[in-house]
């Protein structure tokens, strides 16, 4: 990086790649040191669905939409309790709040929630480093002193592990059980609950997004909420009409080590199953075929998928690092969406039966509503059962 001019004001913050580049900028949110992978995220809105997402867990994200912040925060905005993304860095400073649904700054969120803000960055230039060389492993350190061990912090990046072979659905799952009833959000009443009986659905929380158990009530289902660990038997004692697979972060063969065993207890008992992201990919591993890391991974708003049956693009959002290897689809497994972006696997289905998975989240609402018919098939599949 350039030397700074002395009529610079010092930096408060700094992002150590370990290639050894640093990029110097204003620190906000918590102080101290984190040390994760650096991805990129193209979607101009959704900033703290996305830092609670906890698919990002082992990651700081860069945001290249400039604008971070004038939405402030509020509690019904959140994926989780908690964020999880490791970071956030963003190019100018965070704005104040100009919403009319916002209950405080994203700075004093962030602070108030551990985890560290980085301003002030040519996000540009940090996003072709990622695109051009695969997502680094990064240092982010903020100290209102501006005292920076360089070295050590570039020392830290490249020893961390990564998150080839890490399973961290463990982290991030719910410790018991649980059931969810409230519903999509609506005007004006907000999240109303559903009411009355419902398809049993068991979902398996790999790092579940809220918004996602919600479409599941929207669609007519009694959820209820399992850790990632439950076993086939866990799953099957609650007598489910149809079963789903959460997103969730990490390296799905890590997680597959004991989350395969149950997804192949639950086809054995031929239920309706339906799977996104990680539970998209750890579905294929099931069915005996292979995922692999992508270079920098999708991350954004704006991912066109091409549907192969009805031949629509779908608009839709994304968070994957690792991806499905479409070449080992066993027999009759069949691809049934992909990536206008780069030809990847985004879906696949079990040819006779009603499994089926997609890459994307479609409860994220980017099209805003061309993916929701995925949630409807999977009621009426576990309704073609009833009949």
């Amino acid at each position: 990086m350039p030397a700074r001019s002395a009529t610079e004001p010092k930096p408060t913050a700094c992002l150590a790649l370990a290639d050894g580049q640093i990029f110097y900028g204003r620190g906000f949110g918590a102080t101290g040191e984190r040390v994760a992978e650096l991805v990129f995220n193209t979607a101009m809105t959704g900033y703290q669905e996305i830092m609670t997402d906890p698919s990002y867990a082992g990651q700081v994200v860069t945001f290249t939409f400039p604008h971070v912040g004038n939405v402030g925060v509020n509690a019904e905005d959140d994926e989780t309790a908690d964020p999880v993304a490791a970071g956030m860095v963003v190019k100018w400073d965070p704005t104040e709040p100009s919403n009319w649904r916002a209950a405080g700054p994203l700075t004093d969120w962030l602070a108030r929630k551990g985890r560290i803000g980085i301003g002030g960055i040519d996000t540009r230039r940090l996003t072709r480093a990622i695109r051009q060389r695969g997502a680094p492993h990064v240092a982010l350190a903020h100290d209102p002193e501006g005292r920076f061990d360089l070295e050590a912090l570039v020392a830290k990046a490249r020893a961390w592990r990564g998150l080839v072979g890490l399973d961290l659905a463990r982290d991030v799952t719910c410790a018991q059980s649980y059931r969810w009833d409230e519903m999509r959000w609506a005007w004006p009443q907000g999240y109303a609950r559903r009411q009355g009986p419902g398809l049993r659905v068991v979902a398996v929380d790999y790092g579940a997004k809220r918004n996602i158990l919600r479409c599941l009530a929207s669609a007519g289902c009694e959820v209820t909420v399992l850790p990632a660990t439950a076993t086939a038997q866990d799953v099957l004692a609650l007598n489910p009409e149809g079963v789903f697979l959460s997103n969730g972060p990490g390296d799905p063969a890590a997680t597959g080590a004991y989350a395969v065993p149950m997804i192949q207890g639950v086809l054995a008992a031929d239920l309706p199953l339906f799977g996104i992201c990680l539970g998209h990919q750890m579905l294929a591993l099931a069915l005996e075929a292979r995922t692999v890391k992508m270079n920098h991974g999708h991350h954004g708003a704006n991912h066109p998928v091409k549907d192969l049956d009805t031949g629509k693009v779908e608009i839709t959002s994304m968070n994957h690092g690792f991806t499905v290897d479409s070449q080992t689809l066993p027999a009759g497994v069949r691809e049934t969406h992909v990536s206008l972006f780069d030809g990847s696997n985004c879906g696949i289905r079990v040819e006779g039966k009603p499994v089926f998975s997609v890459q994307y989240h479609p409860e994220a609402s980017p099209g805003p509503q061309d993916s929701y018919y995925l949630f409807d098939r999977f009621a009426q599949a576990m309704r073609a059962r009833r009949a």
